[in-house]
């Protein structure tokens, strides 16, 4: 039987997706669920995995193409496997075997199939790179941090890099844009072009939230398995400032405002792929360590290229830490449709004025960026004192006050 290779179903937002390397060629031996081919979109990067066993008969379409939702894409033969290994049972084995454990490293056979490929690509000993994954595996992400260049994360991204002599001996190397970074970057100028920008600020003292972690915090990963961070206050921050001021959570759709009588927070977040923003759902019903398990999860899955469709489609409000850089101050920009975005920064020492004496506390610029077609100067103001007066007395968290 002939089984038809797929591309996945994609999100209503993802019109189409690239194929990047294949990582089997035709007439190799393949087991159902192995990896067979990755695949990017402006979002997330997906491996396909084969639909059967059998064998890989025919690749309908080549690394670097555009393929849509459902487009056959490489064809597998159910029966060949048994055909061969029918006629000739020596090469047959040799194919669907893999080699004695004691003949791959350790390393290797604890490998996940895109970690594996990209090690091979990289030259790089798979003895020497640590695993992070469960049992030990070898991720990509695990690769990546290891010294594999991330600017060039892909074997299209790769064999498309064109390099120009110039005098003097110097030379410029060309690589076309990755689905995401090209989509992060047109969403950027959509941004810029569509809405009308402006940021307010404040600062807040951290004081109280350190003490909190201080106090409790070696309490708080007993329990609940995860360290207490300042990302789960200023979530439940911004959630309560959000409550208060609806319209800084809502979003423009032609010429209506739509209100959201929830929080979905969008969390922005580093990868090896560059930034995205998987977004924590009902977050104003979440407790702080709901919420931290959140973000841990979403680091963790960002690292390894894990993420899904469905953890980055949506979001009504962002938060953007640009402190975990050393950032001391930015002007983050608002992700259409949301119409605002909280921007941290580092928490630095700083002499300020409190009952006329000069003291020196724990710091932190916020920026919120909101569109001021719909929020008012007044709403964006008084929701970001909301939140930096929810830092400063987090029992108004706890309270709702």
């Amino acid at each position: 039987m002939r089984l038809e290779v797929k591309v996945p179903q994609l999100s209503e937002s993802v019109a189409e997706a690239t194929l990047l390397s294949w990582n089997v060629q035709p007439g190799t031996a393949v087991k159902q669920g192995q990896n067979l081919i990755d695949i990017e979109t402006d979002k997330v990067m997906m491996e396909l995995p084969a639909p059967g066993n059998g064998v890989l008969v025919e690749i309908v379409r080549d690394a670097g193409s555009a393929v849509k939702s459902g487009e056959v894409i490489a064809i597998i033969d159910t029966e060949a496997a048994a055909t061969v290994a029918a006629s000739s049972p020596a090469p047959a084995a040799a194919a669907a075997v893999p080699a004695p454990a004691a003949a791959v490293p350790p390393a290797a056979a604890r490998a996940m199939p895109s970690a594996a490929k990209l090690m091979s690509e990289q030259g790089i000993d798979p003895a020497s790179v640590q695993g992070s994954g469960r049992g030990g595996r070898v991720t990509k992400g695990d690769v990546l941090a290891h010294g594999a260049p991330s600017a060039q994360p892909t074997a299209v991204a790769t064999a498309a890099q064109s390099q120009v002599t110039l005098s003097g001996g110097r030379s410029d190397s060309r690589v076309p844009m990755t689905r995401l970074r090209a989509r992060v970057a047109e969403r950027l100028v959509e941004s810029q072009q569509g809405t009308a920008t402006l940021t307010t600020f404040n600062e807040v003292n951290m004081q109280p939230v350190m003490d909190l972690r201080k106090r409790y915090g070696e309490r708080f990963e007993k329990d609940h398995g995860v360290k207490l961070g300042f990302m789960g206050f200023f979530v439940k921050a911004a959630c309560a400032a959000l409550k208060r001021f609806p319209v800084v959570n809502a979003s423009v759709d032609g010429s209506d405002i739509v209100y959201h009588n929830y929080c979905d927070v969008g969390i922005a977040v580093s990868s090896p792929r560059g930034l995205v923003v998987p977004i924590i759902r009902d977050a104003d019903q979440l407790s702080i360590a709901q919420i931290e398990k959140a973000i841990a999860d979403f680091g963790n899955r960002a690292r390894d290229g894990k993420l899904g469709l469905e953890d980055l489609s949506g979001g009504t409000f962002s938060i953007s830490n640009g402190g975990v850089f050393g950032s001391m101050l930015s002007t983050p920009i608002v992700n259409p449709p949301q119409s605002a975005i909280l921007g941290v920064h580092a928490t630095k020492e700083r002499p300020v004025v409190e009952n006329g004496q000069i003291v020196i506390r724990p710091m932190n610029y916020l920026a919120l960026s909101y569109d001021h077609r719909i929020i008012d100067g007044r709403e964006a103001v008084l929701s970001l004192v909301a939140i930096k007066d929810a830092l400063e007395d987090p029992a108004r968290l706890l309270l709702e006050i």
